[in-house]
């Protein structure tokens, strides 16, 4: 009796011990160390002195997402203004040109691997947005004469500058260059310091690190922040002057999407003007077979709402549904959309703040059909920094305003996996707008925090 209680006492140690090593080998992860960087918080060693008007952040609710990687194309993942002064790029381009600002220059563009002589044509390529998410980077102060990396949390509201591709590049207030964030943003521990409080909004949930869009982007759809019903179609290197608006409550429906990889399906979104999102902890691989979207094909939604898609299999998946790699890349892009004239869109009814269903959880915007067409979706392949930001991608353009068609590419892409021709890739606005969908409160908030420093772990 007594040794089969032994025996017994012995086997439950040893499932505990394997319970203990098993379940310690995610905690055992070193979690990435990300700083906090608050809207309107002045950098405490920034390239530009911030008092010269270079620009200024704006106040602006984080945005729900379905899925922490998203391509810089989104739908609804920047936002906007219809002030041109969001970023002075002209103001940036002279103070880094200035030969007394040598040694700047020199270290801005080392950080952003340019060469200074590059340092103009690099700027003319960008454009302004509104962050419309808590928004992982890897940010540089300037100390001692060189650019010094750090990652950084920046809290949705900052004003940047964002490259052909989507990618953060520049934080408009201080003029310090941005490289994309390169570890896990299931593994990070963010802390709260330097006057940079947690802010009231803040959730873990929202937080994103954006990938490149397959393709160069001729135009961004912004959400106007101060209007949400109203979006902004943004021509890329432009600083607004040349903006148009659209009616951001017009709805398109959701394509039929199963059978289709996760690439073609993220494209074929974007070009109706919907966000990509994804279950579980990694982006399904780009050639991962899907199986069924969230909500279902015929629903109609507005801009920039999300369809979840349930994918399984794909040559880097890690798992057999929704695994794949953390990184940006996506498959080879479709050729380039044609142009046709947009559709007399119907008037849809009002919807005040943010989309329903498996909307961002806040109102979005962009031209029906401009979400750029780019819309390929995380891979395994490594992350954009290790790429010079001067470098030039696969040349496509993305869906025009409904109002303006826009210009034909300069060197279209050919591409293996072209979209069904049941659903081609256009540049014309999405299917009329019929009955509006309800819109839904965004996520839930945390009151911001006026203690001393803290920090939040994921």
């Amino acid at each position: 009796m007594i040794l089969r209680a032994f025996m017994l006492i012995r086997r439950i140690s040893v499932l505990l011990a394997c319970v203990l090593v098993l379940g310690s080998c995610d905690t055992g992860t070193p979690l990435t160390k990300v700083k906090a960087v608050a809207a309107g918080v002045p950098s405490l060693a920034p390239f530009f002195d911030e008092d010269s008007g270079l620009g200024k952040d704006a106040t602006v609710r984080s945005q729900a997402v379905h899925g922490s990687l998203q391509q810089g194309d989104t739908p609804g993942l920047y936002g906007g203004t219809r002030e041109p002064t969001l970023c002075d790029v002209a103001k940036l381009k002279a103070f880094l040109t200035d030969p007394r600002n040598k040694q700047k220059a020199q270290a801005w563009a080392t950080a952003l691997d340019l060469t200074t002589a590059g340092i103009p044509d690099y700027l003319d390529r960008l454009t302004p947005v509104l962050l419309r998410h808590d928004t992982l980077v890897k940010n540089h102060d300037y100390k001692k004469g060189k650019a010094v990396p750090f990652n950084s949390l920046l809290q949705a509201g900052i004003a940047i500058l964002v490259d052909q591709q989507g990618l953060p590049a520049v934080k408009c207030s201080c003029g310090n260059p941005l490289r994309p964030f390169e570890g896990d943003t299931n593994r990070i521990s963010v802390t709260f310091d330097d006057g940079n409080k947690k802010w009231q909004g803040y959730e873990r949930s929202s937080v994103v690190a954006v990938r490149p869009a397959p393709r160069k982007m001729a135009k961004l759809a912004l959400v106007d922040v101060d209007d949400p019903d109203t979006g902004i179609s943004r021509p890329v290197g432009t600083t607004g002057k040349a903006d148009s608006t659209f009616d951001t409550r017009e709805l398109r429906a959701v394509p039929v999407l199963a059978g289709t990889t996760f690439g073609e399906a993220s494209l074929r979104l974007a070009d109706k003007g919907l966000a990509t999102g994804y279950g579980g902890k990694q982006a399904p691989a780009a050639d991962a077979r899907v199986t069924a979207s969230d909500p279902p094909a015929g629903t109609e939604l507005r801009f920039g709402q999300y369809v979840t898609l349930t994918a399984v299999g794909g040559s880097s998946s890690g798992s057999g549904t929704s695994g794949g790699g953390t990184s940006g890349g996506g498959s080879t892009p479709p050729p380039p959309p044609s142009v046709s004239d947009p559709p007399s869109p119907k008037t849809p009814p009002s919807s005040p703040s943010s989309p329903s269903g498996s909307g961002t959880g806040g109102s979005s915007s962009g031209p029906p059909s401009s979400g750029p067409p780019g819309s390929g979706p995380p891979t395994s392949s490594p992350p954009p920094s290790s790429k010079p930001p001067g470098s030039t991608p696969p040349t496509t353009t993305v869906a025009p305003p409904p109002d303006t068609p826009s210009p034909p590419p300069d060197d279209p892409v050919t591409t293996s996996a072209p979209p069904p021709p049941s659903d081609p890739v256009t540049t014309s606005a999405p299917p009329e707008p019929s009955d509006p969908v309800t819109s839904s409160a965004p996520g839930t908030s945390e009151p911001a925090s006026s203690g001393p420093a803290s920090s939040a772990s994921a």
